[in-house]
């Protein structure tokens, strides 16, 4: 299992800053805190890579009981499948993402973070190795901030440069050979002129995310965009690998799809972060966006094939 951490600020990535001409450095041990000056100028601070190489115990554990259930033709095509990937999750440590990344560990599925706060990662992920585009395979973005002016804005983290500013600038600095970019959007984004998303939309999230999805659907990436409803279940924002694992939707594991932007209601961040993972390898989700709710009943879990058919339902 590899997971590396690349300590970039979304913010301030540009295609030059994330290759120079050059492949991305292989090794780089620290972290550089933004200087006030940086912080001052619009938020565009800028981060090194960081650093190096443990292996959640938790994810060990998992490689080891993979390793005895996976024998035989079935196990065999599921760890090709989980070799074959790497996974890129922007904002691994927020509410939707480090349930993504728990879960990808948990498959033994090579998962790589981008991410403002890697004293956070570490916290919950171990330290881990670096890099940010080279041989990235898949993207997962659940990037967000609060709609409403909050301590989340400090270090100029409004709606405007989380969901705008730093959704365009990742897209721009991804290489073009991604297979499928997933983006954690939110229902309403279309109506947020409308009541009572209109308030909702007083400094400008909805709008900011609308504009994110429209400039995804236009770079030529695969995308799949996922709008949930108002989220529930944590956020696990001061847990450890182990709890994450073991973090359950509750009574709302049932999932409700739509299209549209029709849909009102919640969805539980595991459920969201399964959706983001399951859309990865469904082919007929390359293109599309789908809302999700979650209510009381029971769910798809993890089965591929019933999150097929969730997402076939509404095309």
């Amino acid at each position: 299992m590899a997971m590396a951490m690349a300590c970039l600020n979304p913010l301030a990535l540009s295609p030059r800053q994330a290759y120079g001409g050059r492949a991305a450095p292989r090794r780089c041990c620290s972290v550089v805190v933004p200087t006030s000056s940086a912080r001052a100028a619009a938020g565009r601070c800028r981060w090194r890579l960081a650093a190096v190489a443990e292996e959640p115990q938790a994810v060990r554990q998992q490689e080891q009981q993979q390793r005895t259930e996976g024998s035989g033709e079935a196990g065999a095509e599921a760890a090709a499948d989980a070799s074959s990937k790497l996974v890129l999750v922007v904002g691994g440590t927020g509410g939707v993402g480090q349930l993504v990344v728990a879960s990808l560990l948990s498959r033994n599925i090579k998962t790589r973070l981008l991410l403002r706060d890697p004293a956070k990662a570490v916290t919950l992920f171990g330290e881990q190795d670096e890099s940010v585009f080279q041989g990235v395979t898949h993207v997962i973005c659940t990037t967000g901030t609060t709609a409403f002016p909050s301590k989340r804005w400090d270090g100029d983290n409004t709606p405007e440069r989380v969901d705008w500013d730093g959704t365009r600038n990742l897209v721009s600095a991804m290489p073009r050979t991604i297979k499928r970019l997933v983006l954690v959007s939110s229902i309403g984004v279309t109506k947020y002129n409308e009541l009572p998303w209109s308030i909702m939309n007083l400094f400008g999230v909805l709008k900011y995310k609308k504009m994110a999805e429209d400039f995804v659907q236009n770079s030529g990436i695969p995308f799949t965009i996922i709008r949930p409803g108002r989220l529930t279940d944590g956020p696990y924002t001061s847990y450890d690998l182990n709890t994450l694992l073991q973090a359950t939707a509750g009574e709302r594991r049932a999932v409700v799809m739509g299209e549209g932007d029709k849909l009102v209601g919640e969805a539980s961040r595991l459920v969201v972060a399964e959706a983001c993972i399951q859309a990865l390898d469904i082919e007929f989700t390359e293109g599309q966006i789908y809302e999700i709710n979650s209510v009381k009943g029971e769910g798809p879990g993890s089965d591929p094939e019933k999150w097929k058919e969730l997402f076939r339902a509404v095309q």
